[in-house]
């Protein structure tokens, strides 16, 4: 049976990229460092994923568990045997793993000369990318060329609500129907995985940025939109006829700039944007509006999901009312336990919303950009 490590045993982790592993014949090794879901996977060896609103259940079987922490020698000789890596631990704990990832290659590279490669399936743009920086900083030089000939490191986009959850069924994971795994084909190393779920693409920024200006950027328009109008959670947001409005107008400048720079087919997009709007009124996938909204300092910023997309319409002759609208409720979000909303507005208060503007978003006070934001302030 083929072996696959996977990082991160959480629920997205066995209820996205575990699932699709195991069902591609894959056994699969999830390493995490919460010890009573180690036991939990090893004691039961198998563990059930469910569609919210499904009675049936798909089990997962052929599974173990590493506690990194406690036992290094056997996650080092799973990376020895593994017939592929793959990650769901979240952006900022790929530094974390990456000493242990190098030790594993060092080790693998002096007896087994097979290809690997280690995809990081983040919410992020080029995870893996990112992860085989921290990977190759931990290398000693003179086993990197080898490294750099057997292992690749493809970056990856995914896509999969899995809400926050507890279930009375130990390892049980409530999943939405909907699910997107885009590999780059070109930063694959060896033979191509064949998963099910899985699809090698060879222009991969075009599904990220999809993703990023349709999942992402909605996603944090009703957010800062509904924060303003005090709601609680998105799904309450989603049935305010005023937000929705709102988030079908970044929808429509954002699918203007994606189908002119990536030429998708209309018709397939505007289905992908309508699969989008419903994904987000599913009651069963709410989430808290202050837990979508929250980091406004990193969703502000140049290369992200709402000043990206608007500078790229500008650049394009178009002019991005809404998006600019939405910029500028992320500017007002002031939610006192996000860290980064009390640097925003702590900024604000010191310096004057137009320094703001220019400081967060780049946005000089002489551009287009700059003059749409303060307006809307």
């Amino acid at each position: 049976m083929k072996k696959a490590v996977h990082f991160g045993a959480g629920n997205i982790g066995r209820g996205f990229i575990g699932l699709l592993l195991s069902q591609a014949g894959y056994h699969v090794t999830f390493v995490d460092v919460a010890a009573p879901l180690v036991n939990d996977i090893n004691t039961l060896g198998k563990y059930n994923v469910q569609i919210f609103g499904d009675r049936d259940k798909t089990l997962v079987e052929n599974v173990s568990a590493i506690n990194s922490n406690e036992n290094l020698d056997a996650l080092l000789d799973a990376l020895v045997e593994a017939d592929i890596v793959t990650t769901a631990i979240g952006p900022n704990i790929l530094k974390f793993i990456a000493p242990n990832i190098a030790k594993g290659l060092t080790k693998r590279i002096a007896t087994n000369k097979t290809p690997l490669n280690i995809i990081a399936c983040e919410n992020m743009v080029g995870g893996s990318t990112v992860l085989k920086n921290f990977v190759y900083e931990n290398l000693a030089d003179e086993v990197k060329p080898e490294i750099a000939k057997l292992i690749g490191f493809p970056d990856a986009a995914v896509d999969r609500i899995v809400p926050l959850q507890k279930n009375e069924e130990k390892l049980l994971v409530k999943v939405e129907p909907y699910a997107e795994w885009d590999v780059d084909i070109k930063g694959v190393v060896g033979e191509l995985p064949q998963i099910n779920g899985m699809t090698l693409v060879e222009n991969l920024g075009a599904y990220i940025e999809r993703k990023l200006f349709t999942v992402n950027t909605g996603h944090a328009s009703i957010a800062y939109l509904a924060y303003q109008k005090g709601y609680s959670d998105m799904s309450t947001a989603m049935r305010d006829e005023e937000i929705v409005a709102a988030a079908r107008s970044v929808w429509a400048e954002t699918s203007a700039l994606l189908i002119d720079k990536y030429h998708f087919d209309s018709e397939v997009h505007r289905n992908y944007v309508l699969t989008t709007e419903n994904r987000f009124k599913n009651p069963n996938l709410s989430d808290e509006v202050t837990r979508v909204a929250r980091g406004p300092k990193r969703k502000l910023s140049a290369a992200d999901r709402l000043v990206s997309p608007a500078t790229q319409l500008l650049e394009r002759g178009k002019t991005p009312v809404a998006l600019a609208k939405v910029i500028a409720a992320a500017f007002k979000f002031d939610y006192a336990e996000d860290k980064e909303a009390v640097e925003v507005q702590e900024f604000i208060k010191a310096n004057g919303i137009d320094a703001a503007i220019t400081n967060f978003t780049g946005a000089t006070p002489d551009s287009k950009l700059f003059a749409l934001i303060k307006a809307n302030i």
